[in-house]
């Protein structure tokens, strides 16, 4: 390890600030005892949490970083989706007097982590299970993921060469399979207007479902907050139950309709922070049930593999994945 081939990677969410080093002359380029995560209220600016970052760890030579963030990436500037930042890149790597700074997608990263994945660090929802191939083979994959939004995204490994794809997925529009969806879709539109994907498969979106479930009993819905709605659903509360039980079918209808849409045939992973929270619900719900249900495609959905990633910080773990990808074809 020298300290050129030390890179600043960052993982920015609407409520989390993650940093670690990555080292891109290992196999395994996360060094797992960097790994750092602040409030990000807690800083003015993604310079001020970085500066932080590197002074605490007494790594204040680095001069490159790869920072995921949860926004739109356009030429320059990114506002977070779920946070007041507003990121200029240019003006970051001056702040950091870095050499080079790569801004990119969220789930950019997240799926470039797949390239970096152990059998280990998924678990499957279903029957079909999955195992890292050679990056020389051809390859397609999907992700997707709620937390404090909800990210998709892909991956195409053409020989040898990892191609991300950023989207905003989660922005498409709810499409209701169900009668009482259709009531739930009703209900949210009164309070949202149009009624997108992430209103409903996100944290805030468990709290959205409770709602409209409670509304549509006539009952007057509690302040409760997604932890809240998990806990109780453990205890069996009966509307907390059903509010999980909904999430995870129209998650699974999700992730089915992003493989159909790019032709991920070789499997989709689920990220984000919900997902090893709900781990239980969602190998006992109709997740997969839904995921295949896709008429003329249902038996080619019923083998594809749907993966929960189970590493603790894929976000870094992709930016660093990242980061190796782009010296090596630099």
């Amino acid at each position: 390890m020298t300290a050129s081939s030390i890179v600043l990677v960052a993982d920015i969410g609407g409520t989390n600030a993650r940093f670690a080093l990555a080292d891109l002359s290992s196999a395994k380029p996360l060094i797992d005892d960097s790994i750092r995560e602040f409030a990000a209220t807690a800083f003015p600016s993604l310079a001020e949490a970085a500066r932080h970052y590197l002074t605490e760890n007494g790594a204040t030579d680095v001069t490159q970083g790869v920072f995921a963030v949860a926004g739109h990436v356009g030429d320059d500037e990114v506002r977070l989706t779920n946070h007041p930042w507003v990121i200029s890149r240019a003006a970051t790597q001056t702040q950091l007097r870095f050499e080079r700074l790569h801004l990119i997608n969220d789930f950019t990263a997240q799926a470039m982590a797949i390239r970096l994945l152990e059998s280990a660090d998924v678990t499957a929802i279903g029957a079909i299970q999955w195992h890292p191939q050679p990056s020389a083979r051809s390859r397609t994959y999907a992700i997707i993921g709620p937390g404090t939004g909800l990210g998709a995204g892909g991956l195409l490994i053409r020989d040898h060469r990892c191609y991300p794809l950023a989207a905003e997925g989660g922005h498409t529009g709810f499409s209701p399979q169900t009668p009482e969806e259709i009531r739930i879709l009703e209900t949210l539109s009164k309070h949202f207007g149009r009624v997108s994907n992430e209103r409903l498969i996100c944290g805030p979106g468990l709290v959205n479902i409770y709602r409209a479930l409670s509304e549509m009993a006539s009952f007057d819905p509690e302040r409760l907050e997604p932890a809240d709605i998990t806990a109780r659903a453990l205890l069996k509360d009966p509307l907390c139950t059903r509010t999980i039980d909904i999430f995870c079918a129209i998650f699974g209808t999700l992730a089915g309709d992003l493989a159909l849409t790019l032709g991920a045939w070789d499997g989709v992973f689920l990220t984000g922070g919900l997902v090893p929270r709900l781990l239980d619900s969602l190998r006992d719900s109709e997740f997969r049930q839904r995921f295949e249900l896709k008429g003329r495609f249902a038996s080619t959905m019923a083998k594809i593999p749907s993966l929960a990633i189970l590493h603790p910080q894929p976000g870094l773990l992709g930016a660093a994945a990242y980061a190796v990808d782009s010296r090596r074809h630099t």
